[in-house]
């Protein structure tokens, strides 16, 4: 008789068995999300205004896949202005009731709309005031008739070529939850500054929080030469400071800039002269950037312009700081 592991290693090494699978998985999920276009009805719009008007938390639960589903929608809820969290449904049942209160909304989210610990604590919810808004697959089922606004995300097969495992339900779920919380999102007004608040850490938070002020060079060592200067005079400038250029400033007003790139292109074009007067060969009228800009705003006005450094102003427009993109990269803004 052949065995489970002989069989299993066949299959492995069917190729095109494996890619068909696969392909036909992403393909039912593929419709099953594309079907939820038509559900955005009066439903979602009831649950949408049952949760702005909310004055506490939205509390997310389902069981099994679907529990996995509600930690992820009440993470991004709570990332995208809508205060959430999630409880278990059987720890509900067993003290973690005492979470939930009568200024809350519960999302309980069941395919079957018939899950036992769900319908265990929906009716001692209710009881106390709170709202419900159910996320099934069934609207007929008892959890989607105790609603008071139900989201149907309900799925014409599962991937699952068995039939039996969550693939579909639970991806057509996740992203009915996507919508609301993006929607909710817009009608708050929360902008991207808001989000940084939620996101401090990591490479989002610095690219969202981190501002011009914060990684410019200041005082001493921002490179300036006065325009009487000579081009030598510039270049040792340049060199001492280590950001690839220098200002040029006449009196308090800046003049212009002069880079290592108009160094270079004066020497291949053999036009250079250390003696001659920098003014003659900086650019006029350099791009700038307000010290208070977000930092990713000056990687986008260097990409933009081709440029690899920039001088920043102040509020009063004198110049109080440059940066390059090395500096840039130091901080993990790019």
């Amino acid at each position: 008789m052949e065995s489970a592991a002989h069989r299993a290693a066949a299959r492995v090494d069917d190729q095109t068995r494996i890619r068909e699978l696969a392909r036909r998985v992403v393909e039912i999920e593929a419709r099953a999300v594309a079907a939820l276009a038509e559900r955005i009805d009066a439903g979602f719009m009831a649950a949408v205004a049952i949760l702005l008007a909310c004055k506490g938390r939205v509390i997310v639960s389902g069981m099994g896949k679907s529990g996995h589903i509600a930690r992820k929608l009440a993470a991004t809820f709570a990332s995208t202005g809508t205060p959430a969290h999630f409880v278990h449904p059987a720890e509900a049942a067993h003290g973690d009731l005492g979470m939930i209160t009568g200024h809350d909304v519960l999302l309980a989210i069941s395919n079957s709309g018939e899950s036992d610990e769900l319908s265990i604590i929906v009716p001692l919810v209710k009881r106390q005031g709170a709202r419900l808004i159910a996320m099934t697959g069934n609207p007929e089922s008892s959890l989607a008739r105790q609603a008071d606004a139900h989201l149907d995300a309900s799925v014409a097969e599962e991937a699952c070529p068995l039939g039996l495992a969550p693939t579909a339900s639970t991806t057509a779920a996740l992203a009915l939850g996507d919508a609301l919380a993006v929607a909710l999102l817009d009608a708050r007004g929360f902008g991207a500054e808001d989000f940084a608040r939620s996101h401090p850490g990591g490479a989002l938070g610095r690219r969202l929080l981190t501002h011009v002020r914060d990684v410019m060079r200041s005082g001493d060592a921002v490179p300036t030469v006065p325009a009487s200067a000579s081009i030598g005079e510039a270049v040792i400038e340049i060199s001492r400071k280590g950001l690839g250029m220098t200002a040029v400033m006449d009196g308090g007003r800046l003049a212009g800039i002069f880079t290592d790139g108009d160094l270079r292109r004066l020497i291949a074009d053999g036009a250079v002269r250390l003696d001659g007067p920098v003014s003659s060969v900086m650019t006029r009228s350099p791009r700038t950037i307000d010290e208070g800009a977000l930092a990713v705003d000056a990687v986008t006005l260097m990409e933009q312009n081709r440029i690899s450094q920039l001088l920043v102003t102040a509020a009063d427009g004198r110049i109080c700081g440059a940066l390059n993109m090395h500096d840039l990269f130091q901080a993990k803004v790019v």
